[in-house]
């Protein structure tokens, strides 16, 4: 699958292209039978599917103090799509200027810069554009003066409920991962770059990798035994704690996720590491000292071996 940053640096060789257009955070069941459309359209026409989408939530630039948490990393996201058989990906800066592009400007651009386009496929409640100028009426309006077709895909229902976002979002925040992934149509992950932490899992023998979830929508606070892959490959077993470390002296505690792979000694700084949840092993606790932080660490570590080797 090819990423590209421009219209202008796909060469379609002649062949039309249909696009799928959305945010697509979390790359659910809703999202996938659009992405679907597009890569059907074009298979039927010998063409291109690709898929636009930004690199940031548009609130981000338009309402600042309504961005959402994200339900997956920019690279989780993209390998989801990939898995949905997408030739190609125009991830878009959304900026001030893309910001003030009305919808109908928008069309228009991607029109001039991919050439001949087939179909454009979108959910049917999908708004783009300056001040939510774009919708599906005005695709049809255009697709009727660029020829174009327009599919506007209803949602997905799930227990009767339609399938969004902002319902995975909430499920993870309760801790139903279970329902998250179902919405989903894969297992929940968590995934983010590995930063430096302080060392102090280290010093207590359980070194721990520290990940940068910043913007992610995060499960409860706890200790998990976890699948991990690093860089979406070597697989791992491994417990994660996401909390505030209460047992540590810090006057301004800030959640952190971090994560002991097991039967792993290697660097893992800057990789990507990407957790799925296998089992929540207890609630995060203030413990009385750090040796009692470290026997509950290990005891965590035991839980975690005797639930994999069950596995």
């Amino acid at each position: 699958m090819n990423l590209l940053r421009a219209p202008s640096e796909l060469q379609p060789r002649g062949k039309v292209v249909s696009l799928a257009i959305g945010m697509f955070d979390g790359v659910h069941l809703g999202h996938q039978q659009v992405i679907r459309q597009a890569v059907s359209d074009a298979s039927q026409q010998e063409g291109v599917s690709i898929v636009v989408t930004f690199d940031r939530h548009p609130n981000t630039v338009v309402a600042p103090d309504r961005v959402p948490p994200l339900i997956y990393s920019v690279n989780q996201r993209l390998r989801a799509i990939e898995h949905l058989g997408v030739d190609a990906v125009l991830m878009l800066h959304f900026d001030e200027t893309l910001s003030r592009k009305t919808g109908e400007e928008f069309i228009h651009e991607l029109v001039d810069g991919f050439g001949k386009l087939y179909s454009v496929c979108v959910g049917s409640t999908f708004h783009f554009g300056r001040a939510r100028s774009g919708n599906v009426a005005l695709l049809h309006s255009l697709g009727k003066e660029l020829h174009f077709t327009v599919h506007g895909l209803s949602a997905v229902s799930l227990d009767d409920e339609r399938v969004s976002s902002t319902r995975i979002r909430e499920a993870i925040r309760a801790g139903n991962l279970d329902l998250a992934g179902q919405m989903l149509g894969r297992e929940y992950s968590l995934a983010g770059p590995v930063t430096k932490g302080d060392g102090i899992g280290r010093k207590m023998g359980v070194p721990t990798a520290n990940i940068d979830v910043t913007g992610l929508v995060v499960p409860p606070t706890g200790v998990y035994a976890v699948h991990c892959s690093i860089d979406g490959k070597s697989q791992q077993r491994g417990v994660v704690n996401i909390g505030i470390r209460p047992t540590l002296q810090n006057h301004s505690p800030a959640l952190r996720v971090e994560a002991h792979l097991l039967d792993f000694d290697g660097d893992l700084y800057g990789k990507e590491l990407e957790l799925s949840f296998v089992q929540k092993l207890r609630e995060e606790q203030k413990f009385p000292s750090l040796d009692a932080l470290q026997k509950a660490i290990r005891a965590d570590i035991g839980k975690a071996v005797e639930l994999f080797q069950r596995e």
